[in-house]
C-alpha cells in the first residue's frame, strides 16, 4: 500500500511539473487566487491586465486614489497568454473597466504587426463575450530602449490597434508612447530601470497623467 502511495505521489508530482512547464504562468495565477481567497476584490473596479509593465506597477492604487484598482498583470505574458487566462484574470471580477497593456512581448516572440492586432481584437472580443458592455482601455505599446529594433512594428501596431478601438463602443486607446520620447525623438532613458525594459516611478508618473482622464 505504501509503495502504491509513493508511486502515485511521484506520478502526481511529474504531472504537476509538466503542467507548470507547459504553462509557466500558473504560479502567478495561483497567487492571484490565493489573494482572492484572503480578500476578494470589490466589483465594479478598474481592472489592469497584461504583461510585466503592469505586474511591476505594484503601487498602482497609490497613483489613482480616486479609483479602485485591481492589478492582474502577469510578467512575461503575450496576448495569447492573457487570452488563455481571461477566465482567471477577468471573468471572476465583474469590473466596470478593463485596462490592457500587452503586445510588447509578442514582438519579442516573433509575431507580425497584423498578428498582434488580431490578437488584441481577440482579447477584447473574449472579454466582451462575458461582459458585453464593459469599458475597455487599451494602452499603447511602449518604446523600450532594449527593444528599439521592434519600434517600427510597434508604432504600426499602435496605429492599427487605435483604429480598431475607435470603431468600438465604450472603448478607448490611450497613447502613452508619444510622451516617452525626448524632444530630439530619442526614448527617455531616465524613466526606465537598469534593464531598459521596465519603467521606474518617473515613467509610471507620466502614464498616470495620461491615463487618469480615461479611467471610469
Amino acid at each position: 500500500m505504501k509503495k502504491l502511495f509513493f508511486v502515485l505521489l511521484i506520478i502526481g508530482s511529474f504531472v504537476a511539473a509538466k503542467a507548470q512547464k507547459a504553462d509557466p504562468f500558473l504560479p502567478e495565477i495561483k497567487n492571484f487566487k490565493k489573494q482572492d481567497s484572503l480578500q476578494f476584490p470589490p466589483k465594479n473596479a478598474v481592472l489592469f491586465i497584461g504583461s510585466s509593465t503592469f505586474t511591476k506597477w505594484k503601487d498602482a492604487q497609490k497613483y489613482f486614489p480616486g479609483h479602485v484598482i485591481v492589478n492582474r498583470g502577469f510578467g512575461g505574458s503575450s496576448l495569447p497568454n492573457v487570452i488563455d487566462h481571461v477566465g482567471d484574470v477577468v471573468f471572476p471580477y465583474a469590473p466596470k473597466q478593463v485596462v490592457i497593456y500587452c503586445g510588447e512581448n509578442d514582438f519579442g516572440g516573433g509575431a507580425s504587426v497584423d498578428e498582434v492586432v488580431s490578437r488584441a481584437k481577440k482579447l477584447i472580443d473574449t472579454i466582451r463575450s462575458q461582459y458585453p458592455k464593459v469599458y475597455i482601455a487599451y494602452i499603447s505599446i511602449k518604446p523600450s530602449p532594449s527593444r528599439v529594433k521592434y519600434l517600427p512594428m510597434m508604432k504600426e501596431a499602435n496605429q492599427k490597434i487605435e483604429a480598431l478601438v475607435k470603431g468600438l463602443k465604450r472603448a478607448v486607446f490611450i497613447n502613452t508612447a508619444d510622451s516617452m520620447y525626448d524632444a530630439d525623438g530619442t526614448i527617455k532613458k531616465d524613466i526606465f530601470l537598469s534593464d531598459n525594459l521596465h519603467m521606474n516611478a518617473k515613467g509610471y508618473e507620466i502614464w498616470k497623467g495620461i491615463m487618469e482622464p480615461y479611467l471610469r
